[in-house]
C-alpha cells in the first residue's frame, strides 16, 4: 500500500456516504468504490537520439452506469512512483464519477495518464507527439464517443487532445470523431468557455456558498493556492463579483499581498518573471502561512493532500473552494466542519471543466456550436443546482458538504444501477 493512498481516501468517502444512506451491503459498497477496469500499458517511443524508451500509461474506468466514462489524461510523475500513480488515477476516476453525478450530466468517471513530466524532462515536440500517439494507440480499443471520452489534465493541452483524436480517427477508417475527446482547440471542434470552465465554475460555487452563509463578496478577501488555469480564472471571476485577492502561490513559492492586487497584474508579473514571487508590494511566505492566512475564501488549486489536520487547525477562512482534486486529507474534514468553515468539495467546486466537456461532447455529436454565453449559462445552471441540492442535504442530515455531495452523487449512481441491474 502506498503512503497517503489517494484511492483509500476516495473509498473512505464512498463508505461515509453509504453510512449516511444506511447502505450496509458490502457488495454494493465494493461496486461503488472499485473501478470497472484499470488498463496499464507500456508505450515504447523512439527518442530523438535514436534510443527506445518505454513509458508506462494508465486508463482507469470507474463507473458508466449513467453514461460513457469521462476524465482527463495527465502527464505527471508523482513522488510515489508508478505504483502511486496507478492508485492516484483510480482515485481520480472515482471522483469523476461523483463529479458528473453531482452536476447531473449523463457521464461516468474515468481518468488516465502517463508517468512522465514533459516539463522537467524537456521532451521535444516530436518526442511528445510520438508518446501521445503511442498512448492513443494503446488505449484506442477502450475509448470512443460512446465509450470513454478523455480530456486534458496536468501538463496536457488541446494539442495532445487533437493528436489523440486524429490517431483514433485514423485507426477507425479515417472516420472524423471529434466526440472521442474534449478540451480540443476551437478550430478542432472545441467549445467556447472551455478555457475558463474550472475557474468560472468555482466562482459560481463560491457565490452560492456566500449566499448560504450570508457573506458579502464585495470586499471579501481571497487566497489562491496554485496559480494555474483554475485558480487564476476563479480569482478573476471572484474579482468581478467584488472580491480581492490578498495572497497567491505557484510552484516556486507563496506571497502575501496585504493590500490586495488585481489578478491581471499578478498574471502579467508571472509572465515576465516566471513566478508570482517578487510581485511588487508582496512578501514571500511559506505554504503553511498561505493556507492559514486570515481571509474569507481559500481556493486550494494546486495538487492533492495540501490541507492536513495540522493545517486545518490553523485555518482562518469562511469558505474553502477546492479547485484542485483532493487537496484536503480525510483527517482534516472533521476539524474544518467543527470550525464551521463551509467547504465546497472538489467534486463540486471544480466541476466546471466536466460540465463544459459534456457540452463540448454534445456539440460535437450534433455538429452545432453555441456561443460563449450560451455555454456558460448552461454550465451555471448545472453547477448552481448541484450546490443547492448538496447544501440542502448537508442541512437535512447535519453533515459536512463533502459527505453531502457524495451522498447526492451516490444516490444518483445507485438510482441508475437499480434500473439496470447486473448483466451478464
Amino acid at each position: 500500500m502506498v503512503k497517503n493512498d489517494p484511492f483509500a481516501n476516495a473509498t473512505k468517502q464512498v463508505n461515509d456516504a453509504c453510512d449516511v444512506l444506511g447502505i450496509k451491503d458490502k457488495g454494493i459498497r465494493e461496486y461503488l468504490a472499485m473501478p470497472n477496469r484499470i488498463l496499464r500499458v507500456k508505450i515504447p517511443v523512439t527518442m530523438d537520439n535514436g534510443k527506445i524508451r518505454v513509458f508506462t500509461g494508465f486508463r482507469s474506468q470507474h463507473n458508466n452506469d449513467r453514461g460513457p466514462y469521462k476524465g482527463g489524461i495527465r502527464y505527471f510523475n508523482p513522488e510515489g512512483g508508478v505504483e502511486y500513480m496507478e492508485r492516484e488515477v483510480m482515485a481520480l476516476s472515482s471522483w469523476m464519477t461523483w463529479k458528473c453525478a453531482i452536476v447531473d450530466v449523463p457521464l461516468g468517471g474515468g481518468k488516465g495518464g502517463i508517468y512522465v513530466n514533459p516539463k522537467t524532462e524537456k521532451l521535444s515536440e516530436n518526442e511528445l507527439e510520438r508518446l501521445t500517439r503511442g498512448f492513443a494507440y494503446k488505449i484506442s480499443e477502450v475509448i470512443g464517443p460512446e465509450k470513454d471520452i478523455p480530456a486534458p489534465d496536468v501538463y496536457t493541452t488541446g494539442k495532445e487532445m487533437t493528436q489523440i483524436m486524429d490517431t483514433f480517427s485514423k485507426l477507425n477508417g479515417n472516420k472524423y470523431s471529434p466526440g472521442v475527446i474534449t478540451g480540443k482547440p476551437i478550430s478542432m471542434g472545441g467549445s467556447l468557455a472551455r478555457n475558463v470552465a474550472t475557474g468560472l465554475g468555482a466562482a459560481y460555487t463560491v457565490r452560492e456558498a456566500a449566499k448560504a452563509i450570508k457573506l458579502n463578496l464585495k470586499g471579501a478577501k481571497v487566497v489562491l493556492q496554485g496559480f494555474g488555469n483554475a485558480s487564476t480564472f476563479a480569482g478573476e471571476y471572484l474579482e468581478k463579483m467584488g472580491a480581492k485577492v490578498i495572497a497567491v502561490s505557484d510552484s516556486k513559492g507563496s506571497i502575501s499581498i496585504p493590500k490586495g492586487a488585481k489578478v491581471s497584474k499578478i498574471i502579467e508579473h508571472k509572465q515576465k518573471k516566471g513566478s508570482v514571487v517578487g510581485f511588487p508590494g508582496s512578501k514571500k511566505i511559506s505554504t503553511e502561512e498561505l493556507l492559514t492566512t486570515k481571509c474569507d475564501v481559500l481556493v486550494p488549486g494546486a495538487l492533492e493532500n495540501q490541507i492536513t489536520a495540522k493545517i486545518a487547525n490553523k485555518l482562518q477562512c469562511k469558505i474553502i473552494a477546492e479547485a484542485a482534486n483532493g487537496p484536503t486529507l480525510p483527517e482534516a474534514d472533521p476539524i474544518i466542519y467543527k470550525k464551521k468553515i463551509l467547504v465546497i468539495p472538489d467534486i463540486l467546486a471544480n466541476s466546471g471543466g466536466v460540465c463544459i466537456s459534456y457540452l463540448e461532447w454534445v456539440q460535437n455529436n450534433m455538429g452545432y456550436y453555441w456561443t460563449f454565453d450560451e455555454v456558460a449559462n448552461k454550465m451555471e445552471k448545472n453547477i448552481t443546482k448541484g450546490f443547492k441540492d448538496a447544501y440542502a442535504l448537508s442541512k437535512k442530515h447535519k453533515i459536512d458538504m463533502r459527505k453531502a455531495t457524495m451522498v447526492l452523487a451516490v444516490e444518483r449512481v445507485l438510482e441508475a444501477f437499480d434500473q439496470k441491474g447486473i448483466w451478464p
